[in-house]
């Protein structure tokens, strides 16, 4: 997959929230991210929300990517979009995957909770890579059409 040079200024936040340990699936997001033009900080494991935030503020980026995988992402993220808020992060993408809640669960029920939660996207347990690279160039190419519409 090669990279426009609008995209490889991109520059996105990934890690696994809370105190979950699962980072192989993360790994692979990144790698797959940085392959795709990217610039991809990883924070790795067991990674508090605040982090995330710090961690955006101080790359400038577009993007924080959040994982969990342990089933306790609901719970590990409530208030994320807030803290966004608040550090003045507001119009900042937020992707969120994984194992995200305990038990079997309507994905379409955890989907709309993690909408309403402020995230961009949710994405189940399984999602192959190119898909989630695919919506986030997509969804990056809508924030910058709304942004040229909006200069008009």
């Amino acid at each position: 997959m090669t990279a426009s040079p609008e995209r490889g200024k991109r520059t996105l936040v990934t890690g696994v929230i809370g105190s979950d340990t699962h980072i192989v699936g993360n790994r692979i997001l990144s790698m797959a991210l940085e392959d795709a033009g990217y610039h991809v900080v990883t924070l790795g494991a067991l990674t508090p929300a605040e982090d995330f935030i710090k961690a955006a503020i101080e790359t400038a980026a577009d993007g924080i990517m959040v994982s969990s995988l342990y089933g306790q992402g609901e719970l590990d993220c409530r208030g994320f979009r807030d803290l966004c808020v608040e550090a003045g992060l507001q119009n900042i993408l937020l992707y969120v995957g994984g194992n995200l809640v305990v038990g079997k669960q309507n994905w379409d029920g955890v989907e709309q909770r993690f909408l309403e939660m402020g995230f961009d996207r949710a994405f189940p347990p399984g999602t192959r890579t190119d898909a989630v690279i695919q919506l986030l160039n997509e969804d990056f190419a809508k924030r910058e059409a709304d942004v040229g519409a909006e200069a008009r």
